[in-house]
């Protein structure tokens, strides 16, 4: 993919990737691998966190769509080879948190993601997003559920 075009998102945030859609790869075993390395970069680049998350929920059973995230997500990283997470120095003058939640984005279950993000100062110290284990009856239930999640880290943090 070294002379692939760059693309500006690591996902299409309209597609819904589901279990039993596109054909099954022939070999799984490049999908597992590229997965692997994605989860390794995510540590430095909290931007892919929520793609890869989605990649790695077909780890088991890959298919075609599920390949072609990743080969968007590589496109993505091509296309931002500077960037990352940056840790910077000076005073330290906030905690803050954000939160956000994806209410019932999985086409399988319907279930929600919950995302958060804690900084200390101008630095990212903390984040999430993760699969929902209850299924919210709102998107204000997933919302407090996302909420709640933040508040935590902030307080185990603080």
């Amino acid at each position: 993919m070294a002379e692939c075009h760059s693309t500006a998102t690591p996902i299409d945030t309209h597609a819904k990737l589901s279990t039993h859609n596109g054909a099954k790869l022939q070999d799984s075993s490049e999908y597992r691998s590229l997965a692997g390395v994605l989860q390794y970069l995510t540590l430095t680049r909290p931007d892919l966190a929520y793609a890869v998350q989605e990649v790695c929920l077909f780890m088991h059973y890959p298919r075609e769509p599920h390949m072609a995230l990743i080969n968007r997500i590589l496109r993505y990283v091509k296309g931002t080879l500077s960037s990352g997470l940056h840790i910077g120095t000076g005073p330290v003058q906030s905690l803050t948190a954000y939160s956000d939640a994806d209410w019932a984005g999985y086409p399988d279950s319907r279930c929600s993601t919950s995302n958060f993000c804690v900084y200390l100062g101008d630095n990212l110290v903390s984040w999430s997003s993760k699969h929902q284990t209850m299924v919210s009856c709102s998107c204000a239930e997933a919302e407090y559920r996302a909420v709640a999640h933040a508040v935590a880290e902030y307080c185990w943090l603080r």
